[in-house]
């Protein structure tokens, strides 16, 4: 099951994504934002997906994302962007 929610924060916005799925073990969580880490067997990933993301978030639009896990379970990430002025 996939479930999506946002909230609120005055000047910024939260939004979570979160499954119940496998999660995944800590001793990788730390590298899943890295450029070209993948899990998969060699030649089907090119690790760059959460890498990507990571960079629009953050670099291009001064958010960020942060994963929380609980390995068997559960796998959440959660996104902050700032508001912008509609004008």
């Amino acid at each position: 099951m996939l479930s999506a929610s946002d909230h609120g924060l005055g000047d910024k916005v939260e939004i979570r994504i979160r499954d119940n799925g496998t999660g995944i073990p800590e001793e990788i969580k730390d590298k899943i934002f890295n450029p070209f880490f993948t899990t998969k067997p060699s030649g089907e990933g090119t690790g760059l997906g959460l890498s990507m993301s990571h960079d629009i978030i953050v670099k291009q639009h001064g958010g960020s994302i942060d994963v929380e896990t609980e390995p068997g379970c559960s796998l959440s990430f959660k996104v902050v962007l700032p508001r912008t002025s509609q004008s």
